[in-house]
């Protein structure tokens, strides 16, 4: 009998510490949040992507901040590039040195499709490299009600291949 009650106690115990963490007790304010990662390919269509940005902001000594930026326009895309140097931290627009804006070909917009393909899209989010140089990677889309915008690419390959490309592209200009 006092393994049926200690049972009961235990089982109604585990209930409580459910509907709390659920919120459906104590005012909370509801479910806990689930990391939810968006898949580029298959979560987001290509033809939604709308911007994207790979920032390298660093305050060493001199400081370094180099910007890509991929977008779409009325059925086109382009690549702008901006090189920000100085003496001072942070670098701000007034420090550009070089900067310029290419409208990209079917086919220079396929190779860079093909590097953001199969990465992933998270919430934005604090981490243990807030502050660091980056790179800071940033996708926006039709539909993501600002709420997806954190990139990662699926493999090193990828990241390398992309960089690759922005450099590529900054140098014919």
């Amino acid at each position: 009998m006092l393994i049926l009650i200690v049972c009961v106690v235990v089982a109604a115990a585990l209930i409580v510490a459910a509907l709390l963490l659920t919120g459906v007790l104590g005012g909370g304010a509801g479910p806990l949040p689930r990391l939810v990662s968006l898949t580029v390919g298959r979560d987001v269509a290509e033809a939604d992507i709308t911007e994207f940005y790979y920032t390298i902001d660093s305050s060493t000594d001199p400081p370094e901040f180099q910007r890509y930026r991929l977008s779409a326009e009325d059925g086109k895309h382009y690549f702008y590039h901006e090189t920000r140097e100085g003496d001072h931290w942070p670098l701000t627009e007034a420090d550009i040195t070089v900067s310029g804006t290419k409208e990209l070909s079917e086919e220079e917009w396929a190779a860079f499709y093909a590097c953001l393909n199969g990465g992933s899209v998270k919430a934005r989010s604090e981490s243990a490299d807030s502050g660091g140089r980056g790179p800071w990677l940033f996708l926006y889309w039709k539909g993501d009600r600002s709420k997806y915008q954190e990139f990662s690419f699926a493999d090193r390959g990828r990241e390398t291949s992309f960089e690759e490309l922005c450099r590529a592209a900054r140098d014919a200009q």
